[in-house]
């Protein structure tokens, strides 16, 4: 739903081999930088503020936000996306949004299997929304082993050392590091203004890492083997 959407859809489409997922987004949580629901807010009233914006927070979406709302504004987007000419590989939930109820995550779970897309699914993160994952899916489903995203704590001791720490100690599985890669310039100072936490700062500190030839000799030292949410898509779900 974000205001440079056209610009990624434009390159998804001349670019098909790209890895490229749907981060289904239902809170808009920077101070200035705001976008609202595909769908006209009066078909969701319970997903928007008194502006029209998605809440900032969990708060307002937990008390107020319907299933059906919900289900209708995810499925607007992934259809807008395919619109657009995009195949993505993959949803996943900004902010774990969709994890904050059960009902929100069977609707993750039914549109990954609708649209045949893996979701990411982490009981790490379920457990800290006290969700238990066996109630909503099953065997079949394909299931993070690891899922790592650096905190403030760890931006404070360091995410070079943070990072180097994580990718020598993974261990066999399917293992997630998310990050937020962007550089430090004017416009991602601008949408981050008054938020240091995963800020521009922080952003551009990510990019640097995962493109250094420091992480990528930790990946071979490691015997850590890349793979894309595109194999996975192929290889596990359309083969079904």
């Amino acid at each position: 739903p974000c205001p440079w959407f056209p610009e990624i859809a434009a390159y998804a489409k001349s670019h098909p081999e790209a890895d490229l997922g749907l981060h289904l987004t239902l809170t808009s949580e920077w101070e200035l930088y705001k976008w609202r629901p595909v769908l006209p807010a009066n078909e969701v009233p319970g997903l928007v503020n008194e502006q029209g914006f998605f809440y900032e927070g969990f708060e307002g979406l937990q008390q107020k936000a319907t299933t059906q709302e919900v289900e209708n504004e995810l499925r607007a987007q992934i259809d807008r996306a395919i619109a657009f000419g995009m195949h993505p590989t993959h949803l996943d939930s900004h902010m774990f949004s969709l994890y904050l109820k059960p009902e929100f995550l069977k609707i993750f779970a039914k549109l990954g299997r609708e649209y045949k897309l893996p979701v990411l699914l982490s009981s790490y993160v379920a457990g800290y929304f006290h969700i238990d994952l066996k109630t909503i899916f099953n065997d079949e489903d394909i299931w993070v082993n690891y899922l790592f995203m650096a905190m403030p704590e760890d931006y404070k001791y360091g995410l070079e050392k943070t990072y180097t720490e994580k990718l020598d100690s993974l261990q066999y599985g399917l293992n997630i590091i998310l990050l937020h890669a962007a550089y430090d310039n004017m416009e991602m100072q601008g949408i981050t203004v008054n938020k240091p936490d995963w800020g521009s700062t922080w952003r551009n500190e990510d990019f640097n890492f995962f493109t250094s030839k420091k992480c990528k000799d930790l990946l071979e030292k490691n015997h850590i083997h890349l793979i894309t949410w595109k194999e996975i898509r192929d290889k596990l779900i359309l083969n079904k």
